[in-house]
């Protein structure tokens, strides 16, 4: 900053020297800028693909899972509800059958793969109706404040008295013994946690100063909401989207474990092991991959999000 200097007149009859208006000049440090918001994102990606092996492992599992999610009753060797009940009855795993048979003589790998894809479905319709009708509600509930918070808030307080899992049995086995009412009663335990989540962000970003200079300039409303301040939120919401697939398929094979989901023949983990447990000690193989499979997918996702976090969120304070 530079102060230049003008002569007035003085009613004394002497010179007075008055300053001018401050001429501002920017000041630029050659190759000490700061990095970007971009680049920052980038070797957050590259340290969570590569600095850490377990992200890099619960990634390539995911892939699979959704490689066999999209082809896997194409690429399964055999038809996964074909019977063989006279020669193929619960053989164990062999160069035939890699993962063995069940009591009906289907091929257990062909079951498995197809398996992923039930499981992949329900996650997926589950959390699109949780995340859109959560998301409205905590983002109308955060953003006007007042009583319709309130009211918003006490009635997502209702779904989280409680237990998920109790209240999720409760509807589907008051709604039907059906897949797709074991959906409609997930998403209705989902829901209220992605409402309290966005109304937590909303909350805390429509204090920023972005948000004030948008208000500033007559920017308000849906607009307002939409276009700026969601936007911020996305990232922790998808953070938790990638947990909850685990948390949605691990739920749905619960509830088809004891008769509320999917039914025979249906090739779904948690169906395979309900009838699978009849078996245990003639087929350990029965009950055991179906398990395994179900297993690694929900640790895949588990560990992907929280290697997410890492890589998205600069608040988490993890290196």
């Amino acid at each position: 900053m530079s102060m230049e200097t003008t002569a007035s007149a003085d009613p004394s009859g002497g010179v007075a020297l008055a300053p001018s208006p401050s001429i501002v000049k920017p000041v630029t440090l050659e190759g000490a800028s700061a990095p970007s918001g971009q680049h920052q994102l980038r070797r957050n990606l590259k340290r969570f693909l590569i600095g850490n092996k377990l992200n890099l492992a619960g990634l390539i599992i995911v892939v699979v899972f959704l490689i066999l999610a999209i082809f896997g009753q194409a690429l399964s060797p055999y038809d996964p509800y074909a019977q063989d009940i006279t020669g193929s009855k619960l053989l164990p795993p062999s160069l035939a059958h890699p993962l063995g048979t069940d009591e009906l003589g289907r091929d257990l790998l062909s079951r498995v793969m197809t398996g992923s894809r039930i499981s992949l479905q329900v996650a997926a319709v589950v959390l699109t109706f949780a995340v859109a009708f959560g998301t409205l509600v905590g983002s109308v509930a955060g953003y006007f404040g007042g009583i319709v918070d309130e009211l918003l808030m006490r009635f997502t307080d209702m779904f989280l008295a409680f237990p998920a899992l109790i209240l999720a049995i409760a509807i589907a086995a008051s709604l039907g013994r059906e897949l797709y009412w074991t959906m409609v009663a997930l998403a209705t335990v989902f829901w209220p946690w992605y409402a309290r989540l966005v109304r937590g962000q909303i909350l805390s970003i429509r204090e920023r100063d972005f948000v004030t200079a948008a208000e500033s300039v007559g920017l308000s409303g849906p607009r307002l909401l939409m276009r700026h301040i969601l936007p911020n939120a996305a990232s922790v919401v998808i953070i938790q989207i990638t947990l909850d697939i685990g948390y949605a398929i691990l739920a749905t094979s619960s509830l088809s474990f004891i008769g509320l989901g999917a039914q025979p023949p249906s090739p779904e983990w948690g169906t395979m092991m309900s009838t699978a447990r009849n078996y245990f000690r003639e087929a350990w193989w029965y009950t055991t991959f179906p398990g395994l499979a179900l297993t690694l997918t929900v640790f895949a996702f588990n560990v992907l999000g929280d290697g997410l976090q890492d890589a998205l969120d600069p608040r988490s304070g993890r290196r």
